[in-house]
């Protein structure tokens, strides 16, 4: 499960890169219920989208020819200089060198060996996000990549991480969890490009799930506010009923009304 009590190796951040902040505000809001607050004039148009419990997210309007619109996943490093090197030396790259963020942190943006984009975030007087498996919030982070085990050895080696074969419904999902903290802390799983076709064609990617109360209602709610759905809602067997969206630009993320809520 996904939690708040951030431990290295797991997710504790994630961010919005939007060609429209405003749009996606309004997306957003109306999605999820979200506000969002600047991070101040010094910034640079970062904010950060809350919920009544507190920052779920952070978010910034890129300019042309800039990022892409996507949702960037951040884990958790004791230090991130070390982190950016280290997925060097496992045949990733540096996509944005680490830096400090005015004292709240440090941050760096690698890839992996797919070239799939994820952030870290050494922790300052920001450890994270300040909600997750709650209604609106971060539940769950899946990657998506032509070669799972060639993943898995790049993310153990990079993070920490370890991977564990679980059954589900069709056959068997590669979940992960931080390391030594065991299969009751998992957080995310990887899946083959090759058994996920409508993702494929995109390349492959982490794909952010956020936890509603209702998918079919938010799902309807998306396409009002004019974003497309990827996956229609579907019901998963011992796991909840998910849905795959894109809002207006393009970032794409899943919803899920969990069988049991993460706690």
């Amino acid at each position: 499960m996904l939690t708040t009590r951030f431990v290295d190796g797991a997710p504790n951040w994630i961010d919005l890169a939007t060609p429209d902040l405003e749009g996606a505000l309004s997306f957003y809001g109306g999605l999820f219920g979200w506000r969002f607050r600047s991070a101040g004039p010094d910034a640079g148009g970062y904010g950060f989208f809350r919920s009544d419990g507190g920052t779920v997210a952070g978010g910034m309007q890129t300019g042309p020819g800039q990022a892409p619109p996507a949702w960037t996943v951040y884990f958790q490093s004791e230090d991130a200089e070390a982190t950016a090197r280290t997925a060097e030396q496992a045949r990733g790259s540096v996509l944005f060198q680490p830096l400090d963020v005015m004292g709240q942190g440090r941050m760096a943006v690698l890839a992996d060996r797919a070239g799939v984009p994820f952030g870290i975030w050494q922790p300052g007087r920001t450890r994270g996000v300040d909600v997750a498996n709650e209604p609106g919030a971060l539940c769950w982070v899946e990657l998506y990549t032509p070669d799972v085990a060639a993943a898995a050895a790049f993310y153990h080696r990079v993070l920490g991480l370890e991977t564990s074969a679980v059954p589900f419904p069709g056959g068997k999902y590669t979940c992960v969890n931080a390391a030594g903290a065991g299969q009751d802390e998992m957080f995310g799983g990887m899946v083959p490009l090759a058994d996920a076709p409508a993702e494929a064609e995109a390349g492959p990617y982490w794909l952010p799930y956020f936890e509603v109360e209702d998918t079919d209602a938010v799902t309807g709610t998306a396409q009002r506010l004019g974003g497309t759905v990827r996956m229609p809602a579907t019901t998963l067997e011992g796991v909840g009923r998910m849905a795959k969206l894109a809002d207006p630009y393009g970032a794409r993320f899943a919803v899920i009304t969990s069988r049991s809520p993460r706690t």
